[in-house]
């Protein structure tokens, strides 16, 4: 009692000694009963409303949460400590420091009757507590958020969580996922570490006709497999062919042939459109966007629906739909079952015989909250699914089996749909999540969703020295000069769920400063998380630099090791975990490839750089001690403007690279194969699915885009400019043979492009229908796919063996 009492002095000689304040209007019998895991928190000084936030004092909060303040004068901020917590909360002020890091508060700290006062959301949610409120009892709930998410339980609940977010002003964000498989061993071949996209395998197929070796979808590690446009099982290609599937024999080379076509016509009511399909020995999976339109929404000239007078365009609800389609008749194929979730499909992965497909579904809570009929409203506000299992009318999910992510608050909710194919009969099972998510990551067990909040640039904060009237003056700062502005603050939050036979249950959260790249900045390993993170901005040379970060999480996503500030001023463009090893590469002006050492959790170390011309986008693994980079070429030079940076790197045509990292203190590029000028692109370069490698062939494929400058573009005295771009020259797949002893041997490109074509195209790229897509083999064939054919080449001559057209 006596520390107390101190604390409480101290808070008052801060009062004391704090210049002039802005009078606050208080209400304090407005303010609702406060409980704490069920019971109700004794508070010595009332919470009071002020502008519309609860407020609490912070010695009252502290001690329901067994923790202590002290009062920090030098500062003039309160400190509150506890269970390796620390929350710093400077006087009269919009932000705070949670374990060291600036956060916004939404509201400020404010000094009231010889207290200080901080919004109680605001509080309870940084020592990791959900607040909510209870419309039945009219009292605010605090919770631990040790062991489940919050439910979102009620339609006023829904509504309080939405108008928050509204006023938060939170950021609008995407979801994308990536997966990868936890590691069973220590081996670099274990589970979590890259393969390549063989399938070495042969079986039989429905007709008993042998099938040979074949490749499968390059995916980031194996055991968890990722859609794609094209598919093979060894005897037939499946691919996503604008708003068809279609089925070809594909093997034998001389026996080609378009098998079906799957079509989805479209009407006035529905259409489906297909985006990503899967194949199994059993099934054809096919994934898309289901679109139903529907009637416009009545509305009067006031703005309120009336049901009288119609003004609204057409709009169209969608769903993230799966069907399922039997495989015995590939001339005929049979549906078996179709999914939906309401909202935009995202992704999924097949884990065995699960299949996990995730939807967003956007919250449209400005139109619901005019109409007059309440029951519809809520209605619409809740998600929904179908499962043809279980008829053909959708189910809506109450609102007390919805959750939500208490830190990636968002107007959208995140649907997760699992179906166990081996009991097609089964409804699906879902779980529905009131949030947002930028990345979603899977291993065989775990399922994380992670999403990166985005703080508002704002200055420095206010501090006055004692004596100071409220004019806004802040210290060394003479006669008011502009304070510097701060950069965003970044920190991305991950959401843990196991994964139970098709039904993620919440585990745990966790937080990273800064923010993600792509799948590829994930990785679970041996019971730990990893991720690579970017934080501050490019171009900038004070506290607000870019710098880049790699952090190791524990089974409970609480931090175990880092590695922070690595290549200030540059940006991550690529990173690839490897078993104990991470490869990251940022890019300024050169390309440092890292290579980190992450053996011992806890201690994670830089071990070597190369720095060379050029970047990589995306890095593949070619054996424990090699790694293959695709990017592009650099070509750096002297920036004549005075008020820029000295030099600027131009990228120029395509580069891959062979790095050997065998001393692992100093990685050496081994060889490198630069592909055209400035303009060549390939979709490796921003989607893995599109890379074909087999260490065991020594084959290396992939769709490129090739420009080239014309020899008329320059002179025998001088070189193309570096900001020269080249003419169209070819589209099609490369073929390469990779070695250790070699490198890179061209061997030559495929092209569904006739002379004529090439004759016929301009300096920029269009190859319409016959865009190669893909590259895969089965047996001694190589295939490229293109929406308006499939050639068959020889593997070993690539000369072609057959084609057939697509209608």
């Amino acid at each position: 009692m006596k520390k107390k009492g101190l604390v409480a002095g101290l808070l008052l000689s801060a009062t004391i000694l704090t210049s002039a304040f802005v009078p606050v209007t208080t209400n304090a019998d407005q303010a609702p009963v406060v409980r704490f895991e069920g019971q109700p928190i004794a508070f010595s000084l009332q919470p009071k409303l002020i502008d519309g936030i609860l407020m609490a004092s912070v010695r009252d909060l502290a001690k329901a949460l067994s923790m202590e303040v002290t009062w920090n004068a030098a500062e003039r901020l309160a400190v509150v400590t506890g269970n390796g917590f620390e929350l710093k909360l400077p006087l009269n002020s919009d932000y705070a420091y949670v374990n060291g890091k600036a956060n916004t508060i939404y509201g400020s700290t404010q000094m009231v009757d010889g207290s200080m006062y901080v919004p109680l959301r605001f509080f309870m949610e940084s020592a990791n507590h959900v607040v909510r409120w209870d419309s039945a009892t009219s009292s605010v709930n605090v919770t631990k958020q040790a062991d489940s998410l919050p439910v979102v339980g009620t339609y006023d609940h829904l509504v309080t969580l939405l108008t928050q977010n509204e006023s938060s002003g939170s950021a609008k964000v995407t979801l994308t996922t990536t997966t990868s498989k936890q590691a069973k061993s220590e081996s670099f071949g274990n589970a979590s570490a890259p393969t390549s996209d063989s399938v070495s395998v042969v079986v039989q197929d429905s007709a008993s006709v042998a099938v040979p070796s074949y490749s499968g979808t390059n995916v980031q590690v194996q055991g968890v497999d990722e859609s794609d446009v094209v598919k093979t099982d060894g005897k037939y290609i499946y691919t996503v062919n604008k708003q068809r599937i279609v089925v070809t024999q594909a093997y034998p080379a001389d026996q080609m042939k378009v098998l079906s076509i799957l079509d989805f016509p479209g009407n006035q009511d529905t259409q489906f459109q297909p985006s990503e399909i899967y194949v199994d020995d059993k099934y054809l999976i096919v994934l898309g966007n289901s679109y139903q339109n529907y009637k416009p929404i009545p509305y009067n000239s006031a703005g309120g629906v009336t049901g009288k007078k119609m003004i609204l365009p057409m709009r169209s609800q969608g769903t993230a739909k799966v069907m399922v389609y039997d495989l015995t008749d590939r001339s005929s194929l049979k549906l078996l079952k179709e999914a939906e979730l309401e909202g935009n499909y995202v992704s999924s992965r097949k884990i065995g015989s699960s299949l996990y497909f995730i939807s967003n579904k956007y919250v449209n809570y400005y139109q619901y909250r005019e109409m007059t009929d309440k029951e519809e409203a809520k209605t619409g506000l809740v998600p929904a699914y179908r499962d043809s299992a279980a008829g053909d009318s959708f189910t809506s999910i109450p609102l007390n089996q919805v959750y939500y992510l208490p830190k990636a608050l968002d107007p959208n909710y995140v649907l997760i749909g699992g179906i166990n194919l081996n009991e097609l009969k089964q409804t699906m099972n879902v779980t529905s999540y009131l949030g947002s998510g930028q990345n979603v990551y899977a291993s065989e067990e775990n399922l994380y969703i992670a999403v990166t909040n985005y703080e508002q640039m704002r200055i420095q904060p206010m501090r006055m020295p004692a004596g100071d009237s409220a004019q806004g003056i802040r210290v060394g700062e003479p006669n008011g000069a502009s304070p510097p502005v701060e950069p965003p603050q970044q920190e991305t939050i991950i959401y843990q769920f196991g994964l139970n036979a098709g039904k993620g249950e919440y585990k745990h959260t966790g937080k990273v400063p800064g923010r993600l790249l792509n799948q590829f900045s994930m990785d679970e390993h041996n019971g730990h998380f990893r991720l690579a993170t970017t934080t501050g901005e490019m171009g900038r040379t004070d506290e607000g630099i870019s710098k880049n970060h790699v952090f190791i999480l524990d089974a409970n996503l609480k931090e175990k090791g880092k590695i922070e500030n690595i290549a200030p001023g540059e940006r991550i463009y690529s990173t690839r975990f490897m078993g104990d090893r991470a490869y990251m590469v940022t890019f300024k002006n050169t390309d440092p490839l890292f290579v980190i050492d992450l053996k011992d959790p806890a201690e994670p170390k830089l071990l070597g750089a190369l720095k060379i011309p050029g970047y990589s986008d995306y890095l593949h693994p070619y054996d424990e001690n090699h790694i293959i980079g695709f990017g592009k070429d650099t070509t750096e030079v002297d920036n004549k403007n005075p008020n820029g940076p000295q030099s600027i790197a131009y990228y120029q045509g395509m580069k891959v690279a062979l790095f050997d990292v065998t001393d692992v203190n100093n990685p050496k590029e081994k060889f490198k194969e630069l592909i055209g000028d400035r303009g060549t692109d390939s979709e490796v370069l921003h989607n893995h699915r599109a890379l074909l490698f087999n260490k065991e062939k020594n084959l290396l494929s992939f769709p490129v885009n090739v420009m080239k400058i014309d020899s008329n573009q320059t002179t025998n005295n001088s070189k193309k400019p570096a900001s020269a771009y080249g003419n169209f020259a070819f589209q099609g797949a490369y073929v390469y043979n990779l070695d250790l002893e070699k490198g890179f041997q061209f061997r030559g490109g495929i092209t569904h492009l006739t002379q004529e074509d090439l004759q016929k195209a301009g300096q920029y790229v269009y190859a319409g229908d016959k865009q190669v897509q893909r590259v895969l083999y089965i047996g001694e064939t190589l295939y490229t796919v293109s929406n308006g054919f499939i050639k068959a080449n020889d593997l070993s001559t690539l000369q072609e063996k057959n084609s057939v057209v697509i209608p």
